[in-house]
Protein backbone atom coordinates (compact mmCIF):
# COMPACT_ATOMS: atom_id res chain seq x y z
CA UNK A 1 0.00 0.00 0.00
CA UNK A 2 2.85 2.43 0.77
CA UNK A 3 4.27 1.92 -2.75
CA UNK A 4 0.88 2.79 -4.23
CA UNK A 5 0.69 5.95 -2.11
CA UNK A 6 4.21 6.90 -3.16
CA UNK A 7 3.37 6.48 -6.85
CA UNK A 8 0.02 8.22 -6.42
CA UNK A 9 1.71 11.12 -4.63
CA UNK A 10 4.18 11.51 -7.51
CA UNK A 11 1.41 11.37 -10.11
CA UNK A 12 -0.69 13.95 -8.28
CA UNK A 13 2.32 16.23 -7.83
CA UNK A 14 3.11 16.03 -11.56
CA UNK A 15 -0.51 16.87 -12.41
CA UNK A 16 -0.39 19.82 -10.01
CA UNK A 17 2.81 21.28 -11.51
CA UNK A 18 1.94 20.28 -15.09
CA UNK A 19 1.23 23.83 -16.25
CA UNK A 20 4.35 25.31 -14.67
CA UNK A 21 6.35 25.22 -17.93
CA UNK A 22 3.60 26.23 -20.35
CA UNK A 23 4.73 29.88 -20.33
CA UNK A 24 8.50 29.74 -19.83
CA UNK A 25 10.93 31.10 -22.39
CA UNK A 26 13.77 28.90 -21.18
CA UNK A 27 13.87 25.16 -20.58
CA UNK A 28 12.18 23.99 -17.39
CA UNK A 29 12.92 20.44 -16.25
CA UNK A 30 10.77 18.80 -13.58
CA UNK A 31 11.68 15.47 -12.02
CA UNK A 32 10.67 13.92 -8.71
CA UNK A 33 9.94 17.19 -6.97
CA UNK A 34 12.97 19.03 -8.39
CA UNK A 35 12.65 21.89 -10.85
CA UNK A 36 15.53 23.16 -12.96
CA UNK A 37 15.43 26.24 -15.16
CA UNK A 38 18.06 26.21 -17.93
CA UNK A 39 18.94 28.74 -20.56
CA UNK A 40 21.69 30.06 -22.80
CA UNK A 41 23.12 33.33 -21.52
CA UNK A 42 25.40 34.48 -24.30
CA UNK A 43 23.53 37.80 -24.60
CA UNK A 44 21.76 40.18 -22.26
CA UNK A 45 18.46 38.90 -23.71
CA UNK A 46 19.31 35.40 -22.46
CA UNK A 47 19.98 36.71 -18.97
CA UNK A 48 16.74 38.70 -18.96
CA UNK A 49 14.76 35.66 -20.21
CA UNK A 50 15.98 33.59 -17.26
CA UNK A 51 15.09 36.36 -14.79
CA UNK A 52 11.63 36.77 -16.36
CA UNK A 53 11.03 33.03 -15.99
CA UNK A 54 12.17 33.14 -12.36
CA UNK A 55 9.72 35.99 -11.76
CA UNK A 56 6.95 33.97 -13.42
CA UNK A 57 7.79 30.93 -11.29
CA UNK A 58 7.54 33.05 -8.16
CA UNK A 59 4.11 34.37 -9.23
CA UNK A 60 2.98 30.81 -10.12
CA UNK A 61 4.01 29.59 -6.67
CA UNK A 62 2.15 32.46 -5.00
CA UNK A 63 -1.06 31.85 -6.99
CA UNK A 64 -0.89 28.10 -6.30
CA UNK A 65 -0.08 28.58 -2.62
CA UNK A 66 3.19 26.71 -3.01
CA UNK A 67 6.71 27.54 -1.85
CA UNK A 68 10.02 26.65 -3.40
CA UNK A 69 12.73 25.39 -1.05
CA UNK A 70 14.96 28.46 -1.07
CA UNK A 71 17.74 26.56 0.73
CA UNK A 72 18.18 24.45 -2.42
CA UNK A 73 18.42 27.32 -4.94
CA UNK A 74 21.69 27.33 -6.85
CA UNK A 75 22.99 28.90 -10.04
CA UNK A 76 25.43 26.72 -11.94
CA UNK A 77 27.39 28.66 -14.55
CA UNK A 78 28.74 26.43 -17.32
CA UNK A 79 31.60 27.28 -19.71
CA UNK A 80 34.66 29.31 -18.91
CA UNK A 81 33.41 32.39 -20.79
CA UNK A 82 30.06 32.55 -18.97
CA UNK A 83 29.33 36.14 -17.82
CA UNK A 84 28.15 34.77 -14.42
CA UNK A 85 25.07 36.94 -13.99
CA UNK A 86 23.27 36.96 -10.66
CA UNK A 87 19.60 36.01 -10.37
CA UNK A 88 16.86 36.19 -7.76
CA UNK A 89 13.69 34.29 -7.01
CA UNK A 90 11.29 36.57 -5.21
CA UNK A 91 13.32 38.76 -2.89
CA UNK A 92 16.18 36.26 -2.40
CA UNK A 93 19.36 36.32 -4.47
CA UNK A 94 20.30 32.86 -5.69
CA UNK A 95 23.68 31.55 -4.56
CA UNK A 96 26.26 30.48 -7.14
CA UNK A 97 27.74 27.01 -7.04
CA UNK A 98 30.84 25.66 -8.83
CA UNK A 99 29.30 22.18 -9.04
CA UNK A 100 26.06 20.37 -8.28
CA UNK A 101 25.00 16.77 -8.00
CA UNK A 102 22.12 15.91 -10.32
CA UNK A 103 20.68 12.38 -10.37
CA UNK A 104 23.90 11.13 -8.72
CA UNK A 105 26.12 12.77 -11.36
CA UNK A 106 28.43 15.65 -10.45
CA UNK A 107 28.03 18.53 -12.91
CA UNK A 108 30.68 21.27 -12.99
Amino acid sequence: MSELMSVLGSVLFNIFVGDMDSWTECTLNKFAGDTKLCGVVDTLNGREAIQRDLDRLERWAHVNIMKFNKAKYKVLHLRWDNPKHVYRLGDKWIERSPEEKDLELLVD
